[in-house]
């Protein structure tokens, strides 16, 4: 089967990036970018952000998760420590992180450390998740082999059960992680693809260094 796709083209004419325009520091410029795409509402989940990791079988491997959490230190995502992505990123904590908003025509890809959150931050958050959520978690052995969907469906009903008139814990194996960024590449669609690509990297004093690159 083939399909030839060497048609798909678009121009991209809505923005521009400018050094002289933005701010020199990546993580208020990914402020200003993330409030953008909020206020555009044109975007389902702007905070739906792809992960990749380095697998223990030694092949990088992407998924898309969802961010809740910005700060100065950088970004926070939650997940199943034993999860392959958890081990993964307990053998290897360098994590590269991008999101891509189609409809501004532009991409961040954040290279870092993943480390995790106090366990104070990740029982916060857990809190607030939906109670069915809640239960997600506990029921799910996350990345692991089951029989069936009918499986999973039975033992959550179960849970249910056990659960109806208690509080759900936050199992220990599951939480939060930070990601440090160390370089941010900042994308913006431009006619002709030549594209504006700013990046900034982290200097051992802490300073960020901005750099154009060639499209």
């Amino acid at each position: 089967m083939q399909k030839d796709l060497g048609n798909y083209r678009k121009s991209y004419e809505k923005s521009a990036l400018i050094e002289c325009s933005i701010s020199d520091n990546p993580m208020q410029l990914f402020k200003t970018w993330f409030h953008e795409v909020e206020e555009s509402e044109s975007v389902d989940e702007p905070n739906a952000m792809t992960v990749s990791t380095i697998g223990l079988d030694g092949f990088p491997k992407s998924r898309v998760v969802l961010l809740k959490r910005f700060n100065h230190e950088g970004f926070i995502f939650y997940t199943n420590y034993n999860s392959e992505k958890g081990k993964a990123i307990s053998a290897n904590p360098n994590v590269c992180i991008s999101f891509f908003w189609p409809v501004m025509e532009r991409q961040i890809i954040i290279k870092g450390k993943a480390e995790k959150v106090s366990q104070n931050l990740s029982d916060g958050y857990f809190e607030s998740r939906p109670k069915g959520s809640q239960l997600g978690a506990l029921v799910s052995d996350q990345s692991s082999i089951i029989k069936s969907r009918e499986q999973l469906e039975r033992e959550l009903k179960k849970l249910e059960e056990d659960y109806k008139n208690k509080e759900v814990p936050r199992p220990e194996y599951w939480g939060g992680y930070l990601v440090k960024p160390l370089s941010m590449e900042f994308w913006q669609g431009r006619p002709n693809r030549l594209h504006d690509r700013i990046r900034f990297t982290l200097q051992e004093n802490w300073d960020w260094k901005m750099e154009r690159l060639a499209p």
